[in-house]
């Protein structure tokens, strides 16, 4: 089953997904800040992390800053999830190596799912 590591600390958005997650016949690993997105991402060894940007402890794009310098994360694929809009903080966020940036104003579930897919089978055909 693909893991999928859900970083936000919006309680009912992060329930949203796991059901959401769930239908699609994924395996979500919820977590509320970056800190334990870290943690998470080292112990479950997720196929793919979706992260928040603006959570408690560490942030979003501190976290990724993390993940992708620590040898047994880098190579997780990361969808940030964010608010934040900015091209500053897209560009930023690419730059630390997600390999998409969604706007969660902008985008509904299903979209963020179908997403999910597209950059696993990105991945598998690397």
């Amino acid at each position: 089953m693909i893991k999928v590591l859900v970083a936000e600390d919006d309680r009912f958005l992060s329930k949203a997904y796991e059901v959401k997650l769930k239908k699609e016949g994924f395996e979500p690993i919820l977590v509320a800040n970056g800190e334990e997105a870290i943690a998470k991402a080292k112990s479950e060894k997720p196929d793919i992390i979706l992260l928040d940007l603006v959570m408690p402890k560490i942030d979003g794009f501190e976290a990724l800053a993390e993940l992708k310098q620590n040898s047994e994360t880098k190579s997780i694929p990361v969808i940030i999830l964010s608010n934040l809009g900015q091209e500053d903080d897209i560009k930023k966020g690419k730059e630390l190596g997600a390999e998409d940036y969604l706007v969660k104003s902008n985008i509904a579930i299903n979209s963020v799912v179908a997403k999910i897919r597209e950059v696993l089978d990105r991945q598998k055909n690397k």
